[in-house]
């Protein structure tokens, strides 16, 4: 059995390229049967920790392989989440 801390301890690889995608940060759950559907990927911030997080969803059917240590997904074509509203009126609209 995992819960979520399980999931926030590895990190996030992507087999078609080889690299480290970063550390889940967040589950994606599918309101209708409570599901997971995704993982939210928080990526590296650049040299030295300066920069912008990027974050990418990955979706459940990308996971491929969920070891002690790594999770093994194909993120090919998997995109950036676009950055939250800070402007609580347009908040809605987003």
């Amino acid at each position: 059995m995992m819960n979520t801390e399980n999931f926030e301890t590895k990190d996030v690889i992507d087999v078609g390229e080889g690299r480290r995608i970063g550390c889940v940060t967040a589950l994606e759950f599918d309101p209708c049967d409570g599901r997971v559907t995704g993982l939210v990927v928080s990526g590296d911030a650049g040299l030295f920790g300066f920069g912008k997080r990027e974050q990418t969803l990955i979706p459940w059917c990308r996971i491929k392989k969920i070891g002690e240590d790594v999770i093994l997904v194909d993120a090919d074509g998997c995109l950036p989440l676009p950055p939250p509203c800070k402007d609580k009126k347009k908040h809605r609209k987003c």
